[in-house]
């Protein structure tokens, strides 16, 4: 039996992402990445329900990947294990794109904030840790083993949610998390809310606090 060659090539793919403006002059610009079997709708609700974001541009953007729910509603996914590499390239040249063209369309001179929801919470230490970032809001999700890994990483402090019940990143996962970062200087902030794998009220409210001080601080 003959071997199978893997071979990968460069295509060309139209992503979507959602923007909320607000009435006057943005204080910042906040993006967003949801979780797995989620969109971008979902995701922009959530990132409105914090407060002071009427006051701020939101972009929530949706993965590449999108798939049907068994009842049929459109959701979509980050990555997966197979050609993780090129994937996590295609995804930041995505989200540059997003931010350039955002920024061609609409002048915003605030701070830059990334925000990100289980899978998506990797897409927004990727993209602060490759692209710069003021400001950082993380729920339920772990700390990519190739950004802690990047020579001369330098994030800004990031503010990590985590429920007391969520069975996915629990609290051992928060911990190490928590300890890698302090280890390469950055950082943290947490919030443990009573809740699961969820936008829980206390972290709505910290997350309103964590935007509120950025925007004070420019």
């Amino acid at each position: 039996m003959t071997v199978a060659v893997v071979r990968t090539v460069a295509t060309t793919t139209h992503g979507r992402y959602l923007v909320s403006e607000p009435a006057g002059r943005p204080r910042g610009l906040l993006v967003g990445f949801h979780g797995y079997a989620e969109n971008a709708e979902i995701h922009l609700d959530a990132l409105r329900a914090i407060p002071h974001t009427g006051q701020w541009l939101i972009v929530a953007v949706q993965a590449l990947h999108p798939f049907y729910t068994r009842d049929e509603r459109i959701v979509a996914n980050w990555m997966t294990r197979q050609d993780r590499d090129l994937a996590i390239a295609d995804n930041l040249a995505y989200v540059q794109r997003v931010l350039d063209t955002v920024r061609d369309e609409r002048v915003v001179h605030g701070p830059l904030v990334f925000a990100g929801f289980s899978q998506g919470g990797a897409m927004a230490y990727r993209a602060a840790a490759r692209l710069g970032a003021d400001g950082m809001i993380i729920l339920a999700a772990d700390v990519p083993p190739d950004v802690a890994a990047q020579p001369d990483l330098k994030l800004p402090t990031v503010l990590i949610g985590r429920g007391t019940t969520d069975r996915w990143y629990t609290a051992d996962k928060h911990e190490a998390d928590t300890a890698t970062l302090a280890g390469l200087g950055v950082t943290v902030e947490n919030c443990v809310f009573e809740g699961g794998h969820e936008w829980g009220d206390p972290f709505l409210r910290a997350a309103g606090a964590h935007l509120a001080e950025i925007a004070r601080s420019r």
